[in-house]
C-alpha cells in the first residue's frame, strides 16, 4: 500500500480525521498540518487502519 493511501481506514475512522482537522484549522493551523495531525491522532486512538479477526486487542 503506497504511503498517504487511506484505504484501509473504516468510514468512522475517516469521518474522525476530518472532525479533527477541521477543528484545527479553526485554531489557525494550515491545512497539510492538520490533515498529518488528524491522521496521528485517529492513528494513535485506533492503532492504524481496519482490524480484522476476533479477539483482536486481547
Amino acid at each position: 500500500m503506497p504511503q498517504g493511501d487511506k484505504s484501509s481506514y473504516t468510514d468512522k475512522q475517516k469521518r474522525q480525521a476530518e472532525h479533527i482537522e477541521e477543528s484545527y484549522e479553526k485554531k489557525g493551523v494550515k491545512h497539510d498540518e492538520a490533515e498529518k495531525r488528524a491522521w496521528a491522532t485517529v492513528n494513535k486512538q485506533d492503532g492504524g487502519g481496519k482490524k480484522s479477526g476476533s479477539g483482536r486487542g486481547k
